[in-house]
């Protein structure tokens, strides 16, 4: 359907290269150009000015349901004002014992023109966002939706 490519650069800084010392600060370069500046995260040894991929997966599951429930709503001619999610990502032992994102909850905070959906038809558009999210659909985390 479609290919996405990043180029991800890292070099050495400085004469030593241990695991306290070396720097974990990278570049991420997307197809279109942009550059992003990027570090472990900081509770790694990361540089905290930058973004880690951590934090970058949990922004992508949150901005793959947010673009997936707005098209949704789009052609349903449901409009939308604003979105917003602080979406929380939770890095925990799995079953085999190592560190996964092992769970996403959403909390997206939506504002609607005129009437809202009902909380039963809200749900089910976070539902159908899910169910048609790429993202979702690439990974084993679960995903949770806390509607307010």
């Amino acid at each position: 359907m479609s290919e996405h490519i990043a180029t991800v650069t890292w070099k050495r800084i400085g004469e030593g290269f241990d695991y306290q010392s070396y720097s974990r600060d990278h570049q991420w370069r997307c197809e279109n150009g942009i550059k992003v500046d990027a570090s472990a995260a900081p509770a790694f040894r990361g540089n905290p000015a930058c973004v880690d991929p951590e934090s970058a997966f949990v922004a992508s599951v949150s901005s793959c349901h947010m673009l997936t429930f707005l098209a949704i709503c789009a052609r349903r001619h449901i409009v939308v004002n604003s979105y917003t999610d602080r979406a929380v990502g939770h890095l925990e032992r799995g079953p085999s014992g190592r560190p996964a994102i092992a769970r996403v909850e959403l909390r997206p905070r939506i504002e609607f023109e005129g009437a809202a959906p009902s909380p039963e038809e809200l749900h089910a558009l976070h539902e159908q966002s899910h169910a048609d999210c790429f993202i979702a659909n690439s990974i084993t985390s679960a995903v949770t939706v806390e509607e307010s």
